[in-house]
C-alpha cells in the first residue's frame, strides 16, 4: 500500500480524535491521575480505542503503541510497520481548560517515520507530512523559519512528569537558552511544539525524557519542512530514544553549543 493511503488513515484517525476531544469538552469528562501530576481523562482513552479499532480492522499485521496501554493488540515486536499514536499530546491543559492539546499519528516503517499528521480541533490546524512529499498545514506547504542566530530565535521545550535525571540539570539547561535565545516557551504540547517549528513559529526545540508518540509524527513534518533533527549530543535522532534537538537548521549547532556548555555529556 502507498504511504499516501496511510496517510489518508492517520488524517482520519487525528480529525476523528480531535471531534471526540472538543465533544468531551463541550460535555464534560473524568479525570484520573497516572502519577503524582501525570493526568489521563476518559477522552484520552476513548480516542485509543477508536484509534486502535481502525488501524486493527485495517492494518491487522501491523503493531500499535500509544500512550494509554501500550503495544498492541498486534503487540509484534517483529512487525516492520508500527502505527505511534498519543490520542491527545497537552492532556493536562485539556484538562485545564486549555487549549493547547491535539491528537498525533505517524507510521514508523523499520523505525522510520514515512507519514504523519497531528490535529489540533481549537485551531482546526491539521499538520501533515509524507516522507519525501513534503509537509503543510491544512495543505499549504511549510517551510522553517530563517533566522539565522540563535540570539534572534524563539525557542520551546517542555518538562517530564518526573525527572529521575534531577531537576537541577533540566533547570540549569532551561537557563542557558534563557541567556541565549530571544525567549523560551513552554506549552504543554511537544507534538505542537515540533509542529510550530516545522511552520516558522518557533525556531528551535529541544527536550528530554520523551516517548516515541510525543515526537514521531511532529518529528517527521518537521524534517518535511526543511528543518534538521538530533540527539542532544547531536547524534542521530530516533523516536526511542527519550530526546530531541529540532530547529531551523540554521541555528542548529549553536542549540548544540550551549548544551554542550550547561549540560555537559
Amino acid at each position: 500500500m502507498s504511504n499516501a493511503a496511510y496517510l489518508a488513515t492517520a488524517i482520519e484517525i487525528v480529525l476523528r480524535a480531535g471531534e471526540m476531544q472538543l465533544a468531551g469538552r463541550a460535555s464534560g469528562f473524568s479525570v484520573q491521575k497516572k502519577g503524582r501530576i501525570d493526568l489521563v481523562t476518559e477522552i484520552d482513552l476513548a480516542c485509543e480505542r477508536m484509534c486502535r479499532d481502525v488501524l486493527g480492522a485495517r492494518y491487522p499485521d501491523h503493531d500499535i503503541l500509544a500512550e494509554e496501554l501500550g503495544a498492541g493488540p498486534a503487540g509484534t515486536s517483529a512487525a516492520s510497520a508500527r502505527w505511534v499514536f498519543d490520542p491527545l499530546d497537552g492532556t493536562t491543559n485539556f484538562a485545564h481548560g486549555l487549549p493547547i492539546f491535539c491528537a498525533s499519528l505517524a507510521l514508523e516503517v523499520d523505525g522510520r517515520a514515512q507519514v504523519g499528521a497531528i490535529y489540533d480541533p481549537s485551531r482546526r490546524e491539521l499538520f501533515t507530512a509524507e516522507r519525501g512529499q513534503g509537509a503543510f498545514l491544512n495543505g499549504q506547504a511549510l517551510r522553517v523559519s530563517a533566522t539565522p542566530v540563535l540570539e534572534d530565535a524563539l525557542l520551546v521545550t517542555g518538562f517530564p512528569y518526573d525527572a529521575p535525571a534531577g531537576w537541577d540539570d533540566l533547570l540549569r539547561l532551561f537557563g542557558g537558552f534563557l541567556q541565549s535565545a530571544r525567549a523560551v516557551r513552554r506549552l504543554g504540547s511537544a507534538a505542537l511544539d515540533l509542529c510550530y517549528v516545522a511552520a516558522g513559529r518557533f525556531d528551535g526545540f529541544w527536550e528530554q525524557q520523551l516517548r516515541p508518540w510525543d515526537v514521531a509524527a511532529g518529528a517527521l513534518i518537521v524534517e518535511e519542512a526543511g528543518g534538521r533533527l538530533s540527539g542532544l549530543a547531536g547524534g542521530p535522532y530516533a523516536s526511542d530514544r527519550g530526546e530531541i534537538v529540532a530547529s531551523n537548521s540554521r541555528i542548529h549547532a549553536q542549540m548544540l553549543d550551549v548544551i554542550r556548555t550547561y549540560r555537559p555529556l
